[in-house]
């Protein structure tokens, strides 16, 4: 279950709540934290249907590391109602070292423990994740 490069294991909850977003629809987001003593990956925060993407953009940490998946709703140039899911690797720049490192090594083999993740977005400040970047992304 362990990751060999960083060590981080995901716990089951993870693509539980994972698969409630991406089939049921339950959650607009969830935050998932890596717990290094523990090493494993787990749930942080789950967003609601009802909260918005400032919402969810409010619940990462200024100076912390955080993945996170984002359940984004659009009307396409058709008028066609579309939704994407965004995987969000949140590592700003005021992070730990260690921190980032560890994030940045753990990525991958997460990211592959969701199945059904349809953009990746990489930020370092909430510049690189606002509004006008998902949207760009989502179409």
């Amino acid at each position: 279950m362990a990751n060999a490069a960083s060590g981080m294991a995901v716990h089951d909850d993870c693509k539980r709540r994972f698969l409630e977003l991406k089939a049921k629809r339950t959650h607009r987001f969830i935050v998932f934290k890596i717990e290094e003593k523990q090493k494993q990956v787990i749930v942080e925060k789950i967003g609601d249907p009802s909260q918005n993407y400032e919402d969810f953009a409010a619940t990462l940490p200024a100076t912390e590391c955080r993945y996170a998946v984002y359940d984004f709703d659009f009307v396409t140039a058709e008028n066609c109602q579309k939704s994407r899911i965004f995987f969000i690797a949140w590592c700003p720049d005021t992070s730990r070292v260690r921190s980032k490192m560890i994030y940045a090594s753990s990525k991958d083999r997460f990211k592959r423990e969701l199945d059904g993740i349809q953009v990746e977005l990489q930020a370092t400040d909430p510049t690189e994740m606002d509004l006008d970047v998902i949207k760009s992304r989502a179409s």
